[in-house]
């Protein structure tokens, strides 16, 4: 009889350990601790006098959106949504920019996580402005 309880009180402990590991899984999703939100400089000024794809631009997607938008991400929390190289980044770079900016019909941007920076908004911009140029 031992065995019995034994054997049922592992199955019953193995089902709640399952349900446990959906439930957060279910549960789970993309976030990202801006640090720029959270430690913010009130020093720093926004360079936007040298604003280049690789040098500028690449940074802001991969320190916001690449938890979500990466290749290996993107399906599972990004809505098949990929901005992990510059053709990407500039096929979506309106909608890019209507998200960050949390402006019309776009979804805001990061998800669950603050709006970025002025300054990085404000780079984002003008590199749209300045025709998306593949630069470093």
């Amino acid at each position: 009889m031992d065995t019995r309880i034994t054997r049922k009180h592992t199955k019953t402990v193995r089902s709640l350990l399952l349900i446990a590991v959906i439930v957060m899984a279910l549960f789970a999703s993309c976030y990202y601790d801006n640090e720029e939100a959270l430690y913010p400089s009130y020093s720093q000024t926004c360079d936007t006098s040298s604003v280049t794809y690789s040098g500028t631009i690449v940074s802001i997607i991969s320190g916001n959106c690449l938890s979500c938008h990466s290749n290996a991400n993107a399906a599972l929390y990004g809505n098949n949504i990929r901005l992990e190289d510059y053709a990407d980044v500039v096929a979506r770079a309106t909608a890019i920019e209507g998200s960050i900016k949390h402006t019309g019909s776009y979804s805001p941007m990061p998800k669950n996580g603050a709006k970025l920076k002025d300054c990085s908004i404000k780079q984002f911009d003008i590199w749209v402005r300045n025709g998306m140029p593949n630069n470093k």
